[in-house]
């Protein structure tokens, strides 16, 4: 029986691989033929030396959960760059030097004062217990009220700021096992090194969507994003992380980068001062109509507050 011949295409690896190996170890050759790619991990070029972490979904939703439950309320000082346009329209402006107060309580009691560049004057104030909202602009001396899933309904999307953004964006909540079944990926490439957990929820007709995801640098494991969508697929908010430090012993992002590109804005926080886990009295969200402003009630009137 005659020997069959032998597919070239089975020792083309082998020979690849002298091939490198001769390249790689004659210096002459090596700069003609071989060059060592630059690889970047948190936007700094990674070494040799650095090791790359592993976890699985399950401990990384338990990193969620850690930071989570390790807030009960906080009061921050923030420097703010409110932005108004979105990547979809094709241009963003930013209004620089707004400083603003943040203060929170768990379960859902969030508040949000503005003031205006150089002058310091209130510039925006916005209240919300987790179900409604109250917020007042004092350029347009309007005051507006209603459902937070209330859809946007002015053409100045500065008047559209919801509290309840604020809120998503800051926390970022670990998997409920009642709705939402994690699925990991590892997105490690030549420009970064990330671990995306995907949160996959089912709506009232059974049907599965991608509800959000969560972006861990492979570095430290630190959170340095998160995506939440709509049942479309489309991003309803987009927050970027970093710069994590130590606050009353809790560690929580001192940079915070919001785009609600469906709702066409944005806003940078950059924490000042932040006093974590501090006692707050419930008059410190609670927020009065001034008197002689216009009243918009937005979707579901909101309860009065006394």
């Amino acid at each position: 029986m005659k020997n069959k011949m032998r597919s070239p295409r089975r020792y083309a690896p082998v020979a690849l691989a002298l091939l490198l190996a001769s390249l790689s170890s004659s210096c002459s050759l090596r700069g003609l033929f071989v060059r060592d790619r630059a690889l970047r991990r948190n936007g700094k070029l990674a070494t040799p030396a650095q090791k790359l972490l592993v976890a699985t979904r399950d401990e990384l939703n338990d990193r969620i959960a850690a930071f989570y439950n390790s807030i009960q309320s906080f009061q921050a000082t923030v420097d703010l760059t409110p932005s108004v346009g979105s990547v979809y329209k094709g241009q963003i402006t930013e209004i620089k030097d707004v400083r603003a107060f943040v203060l929170f309580r768990k379960p859902a009691d969030i508040r949000i004062i503005g003031q205006a560049p150089v002058v310091r004057t209130r510039l925006f104030d916005m209240v919300s217990n987790g179900a409604t909202f109250r917020f007042y602009y004092s350029p347009s001396n309007l005051f507006a009220e209603g459902a937070n899933d209330a859809p946007p309904t002015s053409k100045n999307a500065i008047e559209n700021l919801r509290p309840d953004a604020f809120l998503h964006s800051m926390l970022i909540k670990p998997a409920d096992p009642a709705t939402e079944v994690t699925m990991l990926e590892d997105a490690t490439d030549e420009d970064d090194a990330i671990y995306i957990l995907q949160f996959v929820g089912k709506d009232a007709d059974g049907r599965i969507f991608l509800a959000r995801n969560v972006s861990f640098s492979r570095v430290d494991l630190s959170i340095v994003r998160q995506k939440v969508l709509d049942g479309m697929g489309y991003i309803v908010s987009d927050t970027r992380y970093a710069n994590w430090q130590p606050y009353d012993g809790v560690s929580f992002p001192a940079h915070i980068d919001i785009n609600r590109p469906k709702g066409g804005y944005g806003v940078v926080m950059d924490i000042v001062e932040m006093q974590m886990n501090k006692e707050m009295t419930d008059d410190k969200f609670v927020l009065q109509r001034p008197e002689g402003s216009k009243l918009q009630v937005i979707g579901a009137p909101a309860p009065a507050q006394h």
